[in-house]
């Protein structure tokens, strides 16, 4: 099925003939992506995930993205976007909306494989993306109010494993959400262009060189959280194995390259609640809901994964703000490297 899908898409768009079989790509765990190798070209394809097409805001969201994604293309960031056809870049065919690349030979850096240079680069091109549209204020965005008490209810009568994983974690889940929740309304009323989603899957490599790809995410944030967010992610958080040095090295380039730092480092340790959001998404795909069966096990694993990041994320807090009150100066951080709280 899929096959006869990539193939009416080669014709859609008059890509030519397969000279391959189209090869599934990996990556995010939202949408599905492929390799279509043609006689007229070498594309990758996105399959976005019908289940949020379904979303009332999602074409909305994807346009606002798409007019965002050209302001970055025009100021020369180094991005992998979508290819326009007929003046749009999404297309849709038998119901299915996709977007379509051109080839970059390139790959994404697993966890463990990134290195000092690679949070310098990512930092200084994170403070080119800010200071493209910056300064204006914002509102304060929706408190975040998960019923996890509910969540756990619906999972003790689907998976035992992850009721219980829930249930010792329970209170902590609501401290972080009520101190997350509170910090928010302290967060700097100030918006950027922010990419929402620049981890280490996101951007492929070459050599020095690098494209950051998913700007499906594209919007107008807070800047200084997604500094924060991204900083941990690219040097370590997700193997629940921060790098403080690494850490360091991010936010100075990102203030070398003319980003602008916060002033109080522990209001966006408790904003951060990217992690609850996350949880909360793969819970739901654990129970089945509004997603494909073959996504439930990627929901599960996903449940796992995530509540192993918001245990030792509250565990690291006080390194984690050590370090980056010293980032302004990162070789006098005196957190062992490679340090595992």
């Amino acid at each position: 099925m899929c096959n006869l899908l990539l193939k009416k898409i080669c014709r859609q768009l008059e890509l030519g003939t397969l000279t391959a079989p189209p090869g599934p790509l990996s990556g995010g765990f939202l949408h599905k992506m492929y390799s279509l190798f043609t006689t007229k070209g070498r594309y990758a394809v996105k399959l976005l995930n019908p289940y949020i097409m379904e979303r009332e805001t999602a074409l909305e969201n994807y346009c606002r993205a798409e007019r965002l994604e050209r302001i970055l293309e025009e100021n020369h960031i180094p991005i992998l976007p979508a290819l326009d056809f007929g003046g749009k870049k999404m297309q849709e065919t038998s119901g299915q909306f996709f977007y379509l690349y051109q080839w970059y030979e390139g790959k994404a850096l697993k966890p463990e494989e990134i290195r000092e240079f690679n949070c310098a680069k990512m930092g200084g091109l994170l403070a080119q993306i800010h200071g493209l549209d910056a300064g204006k204020e914002t509102d304060a965005g929706q408190e975040l109010l998960i019923d996890w008490d509910h969540y756990m209810e619906l999972l003790s009568g689907k998976n035992r494993e992850l009721c219980l994983l829930m249930k010792e974690n329970l209170s902590l889940l609501y401290e972080v959400q009520e101190k997350g929740n509170q910090a928010a309304r302290k967060l700097s009323p100030v918006r950027a262009i922010c990419h929402n989603d620049l981890d280490n899957k996101n951007v492929l490599w070459r050599g020095e060189d690098c494209r950051i790809i998913d700007l499906e995410c594209l919007d107008y944030g807070n800047p200084f959280l997604e500094l924060y967010d991204t900083a941990l992610y690219w040097s370590g958080i997700e193997l629940c194995h921060i790098d403080y040095c690494m850490l360091g090295v991010f936010v100075r380039a990102y203030a070398e390259a003319g980003g602008r730092l916060p002033e109080d480092w522990e209001v966006l340790y408790h904003s951060s609640l990217g992690r609850l959001e996350w949880l909360e998404y793969n819970v739901r795909r654990a129970l089945g809901m509004e997603c494909s069966e073959e996504e439930v096990e990627i929901g599960i694993s996903q449940v796992r994964h995530t509540m192993a990041q918001i245990i030792y994320y509250h565990e690291a807090k006080e390194y984690i703000l050590n370090c980056l009150g010293q980032a302004e100066d990162v070789r006098t951080c005196h957190i062992p490297h490679r340090c595992q709280i």
